[in-house]
């Protein structure tokens, strides 16, 4: 059973386009999101150079997300040599403790735990040319980076990164038939799909029309034809995995091969739509 957290957060300079530093309670990590350009002002915190992980975004030429996952036993250091990569990125969230208790084979342990779930999530593109090593230690070390593992990952979607956020989480634990959406329509189309709290999930072996109309909008029309070429969606037009959409309408349009009003096109078994079901409940 879930229950209630308590995150402390300064937003430094009160720009909240800028550095963050957040923290939970009774617990002894420290998470900053530090922008590219304020990489000298972080500098200045003597815990720059403590020993972590951390994460650089940016955007592929498709516009995806893009994270490059690291670790260092001096994280200011690591990310000023950053700055002279091919790849670019915009923003970095940073992992360390608070009194500097992770070693090189905690963070090292921590790195390929991180890449894992990302590349179990799909969220991101993984720029990483390498699968990092996983560190052997200790069962007591272990069940502490377990735990430490977990509330980062909490305060790095807190901080609006869904990297390592499953889709699967959101429908686990919804086994009700009743929360799920369906599209039947023609050419093929039989998706299922469910509200979750940032968009809509379709589900795995959903099945997407095998053509488009020549009206869709051209950038769903490219978003369709990337989960194609990333192989989201298979040769025979059927997620090979559940894949969250940004809105229910995206999700519908990419099925249905057209333009389409997903709080319209979803329906439930009895069918009532997104839309029905979200005015009802305003009553």
């Amino acid at each position: 059973m879930g229950y209630n957290k308590t995150i402390q957060m300064c937003i430094f300079d009160g720009n909240p386009n800028g550095r963050i530093m957040c923290e939970l309670s009774n617990w002894n990590g420290r998470i900053y999101k530090i922008t590219r350009n304020e990489l000298a002002a972080f500098s200045e915190r003597e815990d720059s150079e403590n020993t972590g992980v951390y994460f650089l975004y940016g955007r592929d030429e498709q516009n995806n997300e893009t994270v490059y996952i690291g670790e260092a036993e001096r994280i200011h250091k690591r990310l000023k040599n950053h700055l002279k990569d091919e790849y670019y990125w915009n923003d970095c969230i940073v992992i360390i403790s608070k009194d500097d208790h992770l070693n090189k084979a905690h963070v090292k342990y921590l790195e390929n735990k991180f890449y894992m779930l990302a590349q179990q999530s799909g969220r991101s593109v993984i720029i990483n040319t390498t699968i990092p090593t996983c560190s052997s230690v200790s069962e007591y070390d272990e069940g502490m980076l377990e735990e430490f593992f977990s509330n980062a990952c909490l305060l790095v979607n807190t901080l609006g990164y869904k990297t390592f956020e499953l889709p699967e989480n959101s429908t686990i634990k919804h086994q009700n038939d009743n929360l799920f959406f369906y599209i039947t329509a023609s050419r093929g189309a039989n998706a299922k799909g469910i509200v979750v709290a940032d968009g809509f999930t379709v589900m795995k072996d959903s099945k997407i029309a095998d053509k488009t109309v020549p009206s869709m909008t051209k950038s769903l029309f490219n978003i369709r034809q990337n989960l194609l070429d990333e192989h989201i969606i298979d040769e025979n037009y059927m997620f090979t995995k559940d894949y969250v959409f940004a809105s229910p309408s995206t999700a519908a349009s990419v099925v249905m091969g057209k333009n389409a009003n997903g709080r319209k096109e979803w329906k439930t078994s009895d069918k009532k739509t997104i839309k029905e079901i979200e005015e009802n409940s305003e009553n």
